[in-house]
Protein backbone atom coordinates (compact mmCIF):
# COMPACT_ATOMS: atom_id res chain seq x y z
CA UNK A 1 0.00 0.00 0.00
CA UNK A 2 2.82 2.28 0.66
CA UNK A 3 4.28 3.94 -2.45
CA UNK A 4 7.42 3.27 -4.00
CA UNK A 5 10.53 4.60 -2.66
CA UNK A 6 13.91 5.68 -4.20
CA UNK A 7 16.56 3.76 -1.96
CA UNK A 8 18.14 8.17 -0.66
CA UNK A 9 19.71 5.87 2.37
CA UNK A 10 17.85 6.09 6.27
CA UNK A 11 14.30 7.06 6.24
CA UNK A 12 15.69 9.65 9.44
CA UNK A 13 19.14 10.58 10.21
CA UNK A 14 20.00 12.95 13.27
CA UNK A 15 23.53 14.01 13.58
CA UNK A 16 24.54 15.55 17.18
CA UNK A 17 20.80 16.64 17.36
CA UNK A 18 19.92 18.77 20.89
CA UNK A 19 17.59 20.55 21.96
CA UNK A 20 17.05 23.15 24.46
CA UNK A 21 14.67 24.75 26.69
CA UNK A 22 16.29 27.77 28.73
CA UNK A 23 18.73 25.99 30.66
CA UNK A 24 17.56 22.77 30.44
CA UNK A 25 19.02 20.13 28.10
CA UNK A 26 16.45 18.28 27.29
CA UNK A 27 18.48 16.13 24.00
CA UNK A 28 21.95 16.25 24.09
CA UNK A 29 24.43 15.62 20.66
CA UNK A 30 21.94 12.73 19.46
CA UNK A 31 23.48 10.98 17.01
CA UNK A 32 21.06 7.93 15.41
CA UNK A 33 19.90 6.16 12.23
CA UNK A 34 16.32 4.54 11.29
CA UNK A 35 16.51 2.50 8.42
CA UNK A 36 13.48 2.64 5.80
CA UNK A 37 10.85 0.15 6.71
CA UNK A 38 11.61 -0.04 10.60
CA UNK A 39 9.72 -0.28 13.24
CA UNK A 40 12.06 1.88 15.47
CA UNK A 41 10.71 2.42 19.21
CA UNK A 42 12.38 5.31 21.55
CA UNK A 43 11.58 4.25 24.95
CA UNK A 44 12.81 5.49 28.40
CA UNK A 45 11.12 6.93 31.36
CA UNK A 46 9.46 10.25 32.04
CA UNK A 47 12.07 13.13 30.94
CA UNK A 48 14.54 10.88 28.46
CA UNK A 49 14.07 12.83 25.36
CA UNK A 50 12.06 10.46 23.73
CA UNK A 51 9.12 12.41 23.09
CA UNK A 52 11.73 15.72 22.17
CA UNK A 53 13.11 13.42 19.73
CA UNK A 54 9.55 12.41 17.79
CA UNK A 55 9.22 16.07 18.12
CA UNK A 56 11.93 17.29 16.32
CA UNK A 57 11.35 14.54 13.90
CA UNK A 58 7.46 15.91 13.33
CA UNK A 59 8.56 19.14 12.92
CA UNK A 60 6.98 20.40 15.93
CA UNK A 61 9.70 21.77 17.86
CA UNK A 62 12.66 23.27 16.16
CA UNK A 63 16.47 22.23 17.09
CA UNK A 64 19.37 23.97 19.25
CA UNK A 65 21.84 22.77 17.04
CA UNK A 66 22.85 19.87 14.62
CA UNK A 67 20.90 18.47 11.72
CA UNK A 68 17.97 16.10 10.94
CA UNK A 69 17.56 14.49 7.92
CA UNK A 70 13.91 12.31 6.25
CA UNK A 71 14.78 10.29 3.05
CA UNK A 72 17.99 12.33 2.80
CA UNK A 73 17.08 15.74 2.61
CA UNK A 74 17.66 18.38 5.63
CA UNK A 75 14.75 19.06 6.92
CA UNK A 76 15.67 21.62 10.14
CA UNK A 77 13.58 24.69 8.68
CA UNK A 78 10.55 22.60 7.05
CA UNK A 79 7.32 23.25 8.72
CA UNK A 80 5.24 19.90 9.50
CA UNK A 81 2.77 20.21 6.58
CA UNK A 82 5.90 20.56 4.29
CA UNK A 83 7.76 16.81 6.26
CA UNK A 84 6.62 13.69 4.50
CA UNK A 85 5.72 11.90 7.88
CA UNK A 86 2.51 11.99 9.87
CA UNK A 87 1.81 11.32 13.69
CA UNK A 88 -0.60 9.44 15.75
CA UNK A 89 -1.45 10.91 19.24
CA UNK A 90 -2.11 8.93 22.43
CA UNK A 91 -5.24 11.49 23.13
CA UNK A 92 -6.24 10.59 18.85
CA UNK A 93 -7.71 14.09 18.25
CA UNK A 94 -10.49 12.82 15.77
CA UNK A 95 -12.64 15.32 14.84
CA UNK A 96 -16.00 14.38 17.07
CA UNK A 97 -18.72 15.99 14.44
CA UNK A 98 -17.10 14.00 11.71
CA UNK A 99 -17.87 10.25 10.91
CA UNK A 100 -14.69 8.02 10.47
CA UNK A 101 -14.95 8.53 6.67
CA UNK A 102 -14.55 12.26 6.91
CA UNK A 103 -12.17 12.23 9.93
CA UNK A 104 -10.00 9.68 7.42
CA UNK A 105 -10.44 11.75 4.25
CA UNK A 106 -8.91 14.94 6.13
CA UNK A 107 -6.21 15.30 5.15
CA UNK A 108 -7.03 13.90 1.74
CA UNK A 109 -9.36 16.63 1.37
CA UNK A 110 -6.89 19.44 2.21
CA UNK A 111 -4.46 18.17 -0.51
CA UNK A 112 -7.08 18.68 -2.90
CA UNK A 113 -7.69 15.26 -3.83
CA UNK A 114 -10.60 14.02 -6.00
CA UNK A 115 -13.50 12.43 -4.45
CA UNK A 116 -13.15 9.13 -5.90
CA UNK A 117 -9.67 8.74 -5.47
CA UNK A 118 -10.38 9.77 -1.72
CA UNK A 119 -13.02 7.39 -1.24
CA UNK A 120 -11.47 4.53 -2.78
CA UNK A 121 -8.56 5.69 -0.65
CA UNK A 122 -10.48 5.76 2.94
CA UNK A 123 -11.91 2.42 2.54
CA UNK A 124 -8.77 1.07 1.96
CA UNK A 125 -6.70 2.11 4.97
CA UNK A 126 -10.50 1.64 6.74
CA UNK A 127 -10.10 -2.48 6.07
CA UNK A 128 -6.65 -2.55 6.59
CA UNK A 129 -7.16 -1.58 10.51
CA UNK A 130 -10.19 -3.62 10.46
CA UNK A 131 -12.86 -1.22 10.27
CA UNK A 132 -14.25 -1.91 7.24
CA UNK A 133 -18.43 -0.77 7.05
CA UNK A 134 -17.78 1.89 9.93
CA UNK A 135 -17.14 5.33 8.01
CA UNK A 136 -20.49 6.50 8.83
CA UNK A 137 -20.39 6.00 12.40
CA UNK A 138 -18.84 8.93 14.83
CA UNK A 139 -16.38 8.76 17.14
CA UNK A 140 -18.37 8.94 19.89
CA UNK A 141 -19.84 5.53 18.74
CA UNK A 142 -16.47 3.67 18.95
CA UNK A 143 -14.74 2.20 21.53
CA UNK A 144 -11.61 3.57 22.38
CA UNK A 145 -9.35 0.83 20.37
CA UNK A 146 -11.75 1.35 17.98
CA UNK A 147 -11.31 5.39 18.05
CA UNK A 148 -7.27 4.31 17.99
CA UNK A 149 -7.80 2.36 14.51
CA UNK A 150 -9.64 5.34 12.72
CA UNK A 151 -6.62 7.95 14.22
CA UNK A 152 -4.41 5.18 12.67
CA UNK A 153 -6.17 5.04 9.30
CA UNK A 154 -5.86 8.46 9.16
CA UNK A 155 -2.44 8.97 9.25
CA UNK A 156 -1.38 6.33 7.08
CA UNK A 157 -4.06 7.17 4.25
CA UNK A 158 -1.54 9.92 3.44
CA UNK A 159 0.93 6.82 3.01
CA UNK A 160 3.87 9.22 4.71
CA UNK A 161 7.20 7.79 4.12
CA UNK A 162 7.52 7.84 8.32
CA UNK A 163 4.72 7.15 10.70
CA UNK A 164 5.23 8.80 14.11
CA UNK A 165 3.20 6.76 17.08
CA UNK A 166 3.14 8.86 19.89
CA UNK A 167 1.92 6.33 22.90
CA UNK A 168 -0.50 5.79 20.86
CA UNK A 169 -1.53 2.88 23.12
CA UNK A 170 -1.78 4.58 26.39
CA UNK A 171 -5.41 5.32 27.66
CA UNK A 172 -6.01 1.68 26.75
CA UNK A 173 -6.77 -0.62 28.78
CA UNK A 174 -4.09 -3.80 29.15
CA UNK A 175 -6.25 -6.70 27.19
CA UNK A 176 -6.87 -4.17 24.40
CA UNK A 177 -3.50 -3.04 24.32
CA UNK A 178 -1.70 -5.80 23.78
CA UNK A 179 -4.22 -6.58 20.99
CA UNK A 180 -3.83 -3.39 19.78
CA UNK A 181 0.32 -4.36 19.73
CA UNK A 182 -0.48 -7.74 17.52
CA UNK A 183 -2.57 -5.15 15.15
CA UNK A 184 -0.11 -2.53 14.57
CA UNK A 185 2.93 -5.36 13.77
CA UNK A 186 0.26 -6.77 11.32
CA UNK A 187 -0.74 -3.09 9.92
CA UNK A 188 3.51 -2.37 10.05
CA UNK A 189 4.24 -5.40 7.86
CA UNK A 190 1.58 -4.61 5.28
CA UNK A 191 2.19 -1.19 4.59
CA UNK A 192 6.09 -1.21 5.00
CA UNK A 193 5.99 2.11 6.17
CA UNK A 194 8.93 3.17 8.78
CA UNK A 195 7.20 3.34 12.41
CA UNK A 196 9.04 5.35 14.97
CA UNK A 197 6.85 4.52 18.02
CA UNK A 198 7.57 6.20 21.46
CA UNK A 199 6.13 4.29 24.97
CA UNK A 200 8.07 3.99 28.29
CA UNK A 201 6.36 0.48 28.20
CA UNK A 202 9.15 -2.25 28.06
CA UNK A 203 6.98 -4.95 26.98
CA UNK A 204 5.48 -2.85 24.09
CA UNK A 205 8.54 -1.96 22.56
CA UNK A 206 10.42 -5.67 22.95
CA UNK A 207 6.79 -7.59 21.43
CA UNK A 208 6.85 -4.47 18.43
CA UNK A 209 10.29 -3.04 17.51
CA UNK A 210 12.73 -4.56 15.40
CA UNK A 211 15.14 -2.00 16.86
CA UNK A 212 15.06 0.04 20.06
CA UNK A 213 16.56 3.19 21.25
CA UNK A 214 16.68 3.14 25.14
CA UNK A 215 17.29 6.73 25.71
CA UNK A 216 17.94 8.31 29.39
CA UNK A 217 18.83 11.94 30.17
CA UNK A 218 18.43 12.76 26.21
CA UNK A 219 20.86 10.58 25.74
CA UNK A 220 20.73 7.54 24.10
CA UNK A 221 22.31 4.89 26.10
CA UNK A 222 22.16 2.01 24.07
CA UNK A 223 20.50 1.10 20.66
CA UNK A 224 19.48 -2.25 19.54
CA UNK A 225 17.36 -4.92 18.25
CA UNK A 226 15.16 -6.15 21.10
CA UNK A 227 16.99 -9.66 21.90
CA UNK A 228 20.12 -7.76 22.32
CA UNK A 229 19.41 -5.17 24.49
CA UNK A 230 17.26 -7.96 26.91
CA UNK A 231 19.87 -10.30 27.13
CA UNK A 232 22.91 -8.23 26.66
CA UNK A 233 22.09 -4.52 28.30
CA UNK A 234 25.15 -2.26 28.65
CA UNK A 235 25.03 -0.84 32.05
CA UNK A 236 22.47 -1.34 34.97
CA UNK A 237 19.78 0.83 34.04
CA UNK A 238 19.13 -0.53 30.82
CA UNK A 239 19.15 -3.41 32.30
CA UNK A 240 16.83 -2.45 35.30
CA UNK A 241 14.30 -0.67 33.07
CA UNK A 242 13.93 -3.72 30.48
CA UNK A 243 12.59 -6.51 32.30
CA UNK A 244 13.57 -7.83 35.34
CA UNK A 245 17.03 -8.67 36.41
CA UNK A 246 19.10 -9.97 39.39
CA UNK A 247 22.54 -7.75 40.40
CA UNK A 248 25.10 -9.44 41.83
CA UNK A 249 28.22 -7.59 43.17
CA UNK A 250 31.75 -9.53 43.23
CA UNK A 251 35.09 -9.60 41.99
CA UNK A 252 36.37 -10.56 38.80
CA UNK A 253 39.83 -12.41 38.50
CA UNK A 254 41.48 -14.31 36.66
CA UNK A 255 41.82 -18.04 36.34
CA UNK A 256 44.34 -19.44 34.48
CA UNK A 257 42.79 -19.02 30.81
CA UNK A 258 39.19 -18.40 32.65
CA UNK A 259 38.02 -15.85 34.48
CA UNK A 260 35.66 -16.47 37.42
CA UNK A 261 33.47 -13.94 39.98
CA UNK A 262 34.17 -13.98 43.34
CA UNK A 263 31.34 -13.51 46.07
CA UNK A 264 31.16 -12.03 49.87
CA UNK A 265 30.92 -15.86 50.95
CA UNK A 266 33.81 -16.98 49.39
CA UNK A 267 32.06 -18.91 46.34
CA UNK A 268 33.33 -18.27 43.12
CA UNK A 269 31.57 -18.98 39.71
CA UNK A 270 32.95 -18.62 35.72
CA UNK A 271 31.78 -15.05 34.21
CA UNK A 272 32.36 -14.90 30.37
CA UNK A 273 35.72 -14.56 28.88
CA UNK A 274 35.85 -10.76 28.13
CA UNK A 275 34.66 -10.12 32.26
CA UNK A 276 37.40 -7.02 33.06
CA UNK A 277 38.92 -8.08 36.23
CA UNK A 278 38.28 -5.93 39.12
CA UNK A 279 35.15 -4.99 41.33
CA UNK A 280 32.42 -6.03 39.11
CA UNK A 281 28.40 -5.88 38.86
CA UNK A 282 26.72 -9.42 37.39
CA UNK A 283 22.93 -9.35 35.73
CA UNK A 284 20.84 -12.73 35.50
CA UNK A 285 17.98 -12.77 34.49
CA UNK A 286 14.75 -14.41 37.17
CA UNK A 287 14.02 -17.19 33.96
CA UNK A 288 18.00 -17.75 33.13
CA UNK A 289 18.59 -18.65 37.26
CA UNK A 290 18.33 -22.67 37.81
CA UNK A 291 17.16 -24.02 41.38
CA UNK A 292 17.19 -27.04 43.42
CA UNK A 293 17.97 -28.15 47.05
CA UNK A 294 21.55 -28.54 47.93
CA UNK A 295 22.06 -32.03 47.25
CA UNK A 296 21.23 -32.22 43.58
CA UNK A 297 22.79 -28.88 42.71
CA UNK A 298 25.31 -28.63 40.44
CA UNK A 299 29.16 -26.91 41.54
CA UNK A 300 29.72 -24.93 41.69
CA UNK A 301 26.24 -22.99 42.87
CA UNK A 302 24.83 -20.06 45.19
CA UNK A 303 23.49 -21.72 48.23
CA UNK A 304 20.48 -19.55 50.08
CA UNK A 305 17.16 -19.48 51.97
CA UNK A 306 14.05 -18.88 50.73
CA UNK A 307 12.11 -16.29 51.75
CA UNK A 308 9.18 -15.39 49.20
CA UNK A 309 7.41 -17.76 47.34
CA UNK A 310 4.54 -16.27 45.11
CA UNK A 311 1.74 -18.32 42.27
CA UNK A 312 1.73 -16.17 39.38
CA UNK A 313 0.11 -18.63 36.72
CA UNK A 314 2.33 -19.59 34.22
CA UNK A 315 5.06 -19.21 36.85
CA UNK A 316 6.35 -19.20 40.33
CA UNK A 317 8.19 -16.36 41.36
CA UNK A 318 10.52 -16.99 43.97
CA UNK A 319 12.94 -14.96 46.19
CA UNK A 320 16.37 -16.44 47.57
CA UNK A 321 18.42 -14.87 50.31
CA UNK A 322 21.93 -15.32 49.75
CA UNK A 323 25.37 -14.20 51.01
CA UNK A 324 25.74 -12.37 47.46
CA UNK A 325 22.79 -10.83 47.98
CA UNK A 326 19.05 -11.35 47.41
CA UNK A 327 17.72 -13.23 43.96
CA UNK A 328 14.30 -13.50 42.08
CA UNK A 329 13.72 -17.01 40.20
CA UNK A 330 11.28 -17.56 38.20
CA UNK A 331 9.99 -21.19 37.77
CA UNK A 332 7.77 -21.65 34.68
CA UNK A 333 4.71 -24.06 34.72
CA UNK A 334 4.69 -26.83 31.64
CA UNK A 335 0.94 -27.80 33.02
CA UNK A 336 -0.74 -29.55 35.81
CA UNK A 337 -2.16 -28.99 39.34
CA UNK A 338 0.64 -30.96 40.80
CA UNK A 339 3.32 -28.37 40.09
CA UNK A 340 1.35 -26.04 42.70
CA UNK A 341 3.04 -28.84 45.65
CA UNK A 342 6.56 -27.96 45.14
CA UNK A 343 9.47 -28.29 47.87
CA UNK A 344 10.16 -24.96 47.35
CA UNK A 345 8.09 -22.84 50.74
CA UNK A 346 9.79 -20.29 52.58
CA UNK A 347 12.53 -21.15 55.01
CA UNK A 348 13.52 -24.12 52.61
CA UNK A 349 17.20 -24.60 52.19
CA UNK A 350 18.07 -23.87 48.48
CA UNK A 351 20.67 -23.74 45.34
CA UNK A 352 21.02 -21.68 42.57
CA UNK A 353 22.98 -21.96 39.16
CA UNK A 354 22.84 -20.46 35.50
CA UNK A 355 24.79 -21.20 32.46
CA UNK A 356 27.75 -19.09 32.35
CA UNK A 357 26.54 -17.34 28.64
CA UNK A 358 23.59 -16.14 30.16
CA UNK A 359 25.31 -13.87 32.75
CA UNK A 360 26.41 -10.37 31.78
CA UNK A 361 28.86 -8.30 33.37
CA UNK A 362 27.77 -4.79 33.31
CA UNK A 363 30.02 -1.51 32.23
CA UNK A 364 30.16 1.06 35.52
CA UNK A 365 28.11 3.61 35.72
Amino acid sequence: MAPERVDTGPAIELVEASKRYGSTLALDGVSMQIEAGEFFCLLGPSGCGKTTTLNLIGGFIPLSSGELRIEGVRVNDLPPHKRNVNTVFQDYALFPHMTVAENVAFGLRMEGLDIGERNARVNEYLELVGLGGFGARRPAQLSGGQQQRVALARALVKRPAVLLLDEPLGALDLKLRRQMQGELSRIHRQVGTTFVFVTHDQEEAISMATRIAVMSRGQVVQLGSPRDIYHRPVNRFVADFIGESNFLQGMVEQDGANRRMRFADGLSMPVPPDATPGPATLMVRPEAVSIGRPADSPEPALRGRITHVAFLGNHTLITVDTAAGALVVHRPHHGGAEEDAGWERPGEETCLWWPIDVATILASE
